[in-house]
């Protein structure tokens, strides 16, 4: 994808080399809203030059389809605001995983739902995916609610399915969402 999804005052673009800077503001800014379900993210971005290799790695990682990092950017300033990711890609399955973070002074506004609904679009119908899931804990209510917003539906609680550092092993939500395009087709 190389063009620029957009809604409101906001757009979503791959991750690209000069997102580094940006990227470790963000990601210090968040540091303790990002501790428990994003430690590689965090870890990975806490000075600039981590943040630079992470870029490089995420932008060679997207090119080759691996695993998806895209930035969501207010339009006025270029203000970093969140990230979604489509990871554990599965090309047989046509199958893909999201996992998204706002900042604190976003949350609230619906930014991750437009976002999630903009680029499951996408990826049904420009990636040739079926299924898309969302993997939540079910304390995290505002994940659920973006799960929920995008029309993805509740499909079973996965036992001990993440484990955040140091903390025993938590069960997790799985909510799904077809492409009924693609399902209707076969």
């Amino acid at each position: 994808m190389q063009t620029q999804l957009s809604f409101d005052n906001f757009y979503i673009e791959p991750i690209k080399i000069q997102d580094a800077w940006k990227l470790c503001d963000f990601i210090v800014a968040n540091e303790t809203r990002l501790k428990r379900y994003f430690p590689k993210t965090l870890e990975q971005n806490l000075t600039p030059d981590l943040s630079k290799l992470f870029v490089e790695k995420k932008t060679k990682q997207f090119k080759k389809k691996e695993e998806f990092l895209f930035t969501i950017k207010e339009k006025k300033t270029n203000h970093l605001v969140g990230l979604a990711y489509l990871k554990e890609l599965d090309w047989n399955k046509k199958q893909g995983e999201f996992a998204y973070c706002t900042g604190y002074t976003f949350e609230g506004k619906k930014i991750m739902s437009k976002t999630i609904h903009l680029l499951a679009n996408h990826a049904f119908n420009n990636l040739d995916i079926k299924t898309l899931q969302i993997t939540v804990h079910k304390s995290n209510i505002a994940s659920i609610k973006v799960a929920k917003n995008c029309n993805f539906t509740w499909v079973k609680t996965l036992k001990n399915e993440y484990t955040p550092i140091g903390e025993a092993p938590l069960d997790m939500e799985l909510y799904e969402l077809y492409n009924k395009t693609n399902i209707e087709q076969n």
